[in-house]
């Protein structure tokens, strides 16, 4: 029983076709699907559909198609980017006498990588680096320490101008002189490029 005249019906995008053939109760083990550059020919058990010439030309190679109790779906990947806009069809062939060049990625998938190697190279040269080494080394808390550190070991004076400063300034400003900070109120100062704006 020959299934050309059973149902399919096809999807495109860019990069690939999906074929779906209406075939009740296929069994998995009795699908075959057989691919040349521009034709399909999918059996199950004695039931066979052949369907040429495709409106484009598809990678042989590349394929995978999943039965299901109503359905077959094939998916194949178009040799040449683009929509086809029907699935049969007498186009040209563009591709006909043009070979794809290996592409680059698809060498350097040959190549085994030993990722064991390179975690350890990554973790040996990430020793964690103190501030003296780098100063920018953890950021903000850092910067916290270093204002705790001098506001502990200071006296009552360099404390109050420091607290009077910073909060006058709205956080613009940090001082620790007294006798500069008492003399009146301490000037907002935002960073070069932002304008200081006061919220009601």
């Amino acid at each position: 029983m020959g299934l050309r005249k059973r149902r399919h019906e096809f999807y495109e995008t860019e990069e690939t076709v999906t074929v779906t053939i209406f075939d009740r109760g296929a069994d998995p083990d009795q699908v075959h699907v057989r691919l040349e550059p521009r034709k399909l020919t999918y059996q199950n058990g004695d039931k066979v559909l052949t369907l040429q010439p495709l409106k484009g030309q598809i990678d042989p190679d590349k394929r995978d198609f999943v039965v299901g109790k109503m359905k077959v779906e094939v998916r194949l990947n178009k040799a040449a980017y683009g929509r086809w806009g029907a699935l049969l069809g007498d186009a040209p062939d563009i591709l006909a006498n043009y070979t794809v060049p290996p592409t680059s990625s698809t060498a350097s998938t040959s190549k085994k990588k030993n990722w064991e190697g390179i975690t350890t190279e990554i973790l040996s040269s990430d020793k964690e680096k103190t501030s003296e080494e780098d100063p920018n080394v953890g950021g903000d808390s850092t910067v916290n320490d270093f204002f705790r550190k001098i506001f502990a070991d200071a006296d009552d004076d360099t404390r109050r101008a420091m607290m009077k400063s910073f909060q006058e300034s709205g956080g613009t400003t940090l001082s620790t002189n007294w006798d500069e900070v008492k003399k009146g109120k301490v000037e907002v100062k935002p960073p070069s490029g932002s304008e200081w704006k006061k919220w009601n």
